[in-house]
């Protein structure tokens, strides 16, 4: 059983950044796929980042791709988030689990083991 718990949400501007980070109960080496996913209130939870521990490879969604930078090390996994955009307001997700990412980009219903979340509100 891994245990995620994230950190870090909270208000930005557009423009600005904000560091989201995820605290595992054991090391994110041992979970092959790692991942960050954004739910708003009425649409689906849909992934924005991801990390192969195994292939070493990162995977944005296009919505993010060039903004958000995700990266792991020990227990933790990071989401650092540049260039606010008010649609990245939501409540964000990280999540793992011992398959490799699929390609071009995991699913929700590929993952295990989620945190709680934390909510980004990014003001224009």
């Amino acid at each position: 059983q891994v245990r995620l718990v994230e950190s870090g949400g909270g208000s930005g501007q557009t423009g600005g950044s904000l560091r989201l980070s995820c605290d595992a109960s054991e090391s994110t080496q041992r979970t092959h796929c790692l991942g960050w996913f954004r739910q708003v209130p009425g649409k689906e939870r849909e992934g924005i980042a991801f990390f192969d521990t195994v292939a070493r490879r990162e995977l944005y969604d296009e919505s993010v791709k060039g903004r958000f930078t995700i990266s792991h090390g020990g227990n933790m996994l990071f989401l650092q988030m540049n260039g606010l955009k008010p649609e990245d307001t939501g409540m964000y997700f990280c999540a793992a689990d011992w398959g490799g990412c699929r390609l071009p980009q995991p699913r929700k219903s590929d993952f295990q083991y989620w945190g709680q979340g934390t909510q980004v509100t990014v003001s224009s």
